[in-house]
Formats: structure tokens, C-alpha cells, sequence
């Protein structure tokens, strides 16, 4: 799949195959996270993949709208050093996930993170520093037959494109 087409592909997916994700995979996803563009490249991300059946529920425990992470083979929490940009950061390594994600078969589902009230507990958990803010996480999964590509609606981009001036 090329660039282009996994850009127009990615969808949020909440809903995964019981189909473990090979370790080699995620941490392909990881490897494509680390390119994202950073403010004065500090690269202040960390990943926690979580894998665990068990720590996958407490997950979804603890979010609002993150339920379906509980049935999702893996899970990755992207957290940042607490820079001037963090969230800026934080966000591109999240949006490479999810592409990478989609080029590699999987749905993803992106669950906010930051000002979250579930998000000490989240680092708690996790065993995350204090000194780390989590920025997202990211429910991953094998798509069910139902979710196969179907064209989302989207606005016409002379709708939104504005040329010199709004």
C-alpha cells in the first residue's frame, strides 16, 4: 500500500480479531513512531506496548472512552517528556502509529491521553516516571471481516482549501 493510500485508508477501528499481534510487528510500528517529526528533534517519546490480557482490561477500566482497549491484542501508551512541545510531538509519533498500523493490516483506535483525568493512574500502572506526560494511547487489532475498507465521508476539499487568504 503506498503512502498515499494508507493516508485515505485509516480509520478508527474498535473492534479486533482474537488474533495475538506478532512482537515483531509492534515493534515495526515503533521503529516507524521514533521518524515523527519533533520541535528541535528532542524526540521526547516513550512507548509502553502492553500485551497482557490483564492489563489491557485495567486500561479500559480506567478510560472514558477507551472501552473497547479491554478486547484489543495490544495497546500502545505514548508518553512525553514534559518539553515546551510535548503534545506536538507526542501527536505526529501517534499519527505514525496509526499509519503504520493500517500499511501493516491492523485497526487502531486512537484514546486521548493528555488532560485526561485517568492519566496519573494510567502512568501509575504502567510504571511510567511522574516526570512523563501520556499523550495517547493506541488500541491495536487484527480488523474483523466487517470493518473492511469502506470510503468514510469526508468534506470536498474546495470546501476547506482556501487559496492566499480564509
Amino acid at each position: 500500500m503506498d503512502a498515499l493510500e494508507v493516508l485515505k485508508k485509516r480509520r478508527s477501528i474498535r473492534s479486533y480479531k482474537d488474533k495475538p499481534i506478532a512482537k515483531a510487528i509492534l515493534e515495526q510500528i515503533i521503529d516507524t513512531a521514533r521518524y515523527a517529526p519533533t520541535a528541535r528533534n528532542l524526540q521526547p517519546w516513550e512507548f509502553v506496548v502492553v500485551t497482557l490480557s490483564d492489563t489491557l482490561k485495567k486500561i479500559s477500566d480506567l478510560t472514558d472512552n477507551g472501552k473497547f482497549i479491554g478486547q484489543a491484542k495490544a495497546c500502545i501508551a505514548v508518553f512525553c517528556q514534559d518539553t515546551k512541545y510535548y503534545l506536538e510531538d507526542g501527536c505526529a509519533a501517534t499519527v505514525n502509529i496509526l499509519l503504520a498500523a493500517t500499511a501493516l493490516g491492523l485497526g487502531s483506535c486512537w484514546v486521548a491521553g493528555d488532560k485526561k483525568p485517568y492519566c496519573s493512574q494510567i502512568i501509575e500502572l504502567l510504571d511510567v516516571p511522574a516526570s512523563f506526560k501520556l499523550v495517547s494511547l493506541v488500541a491495536l487489532g487484527y480488523l474483523e471481516p466487517s470493518d473492511s475498507f469502506q470510503e468514510a465521508a469526508k468534506k470536498n476539499p474546495n470546501q476547506l482549501m482556501h487559496w492566499e487568504k480564509f
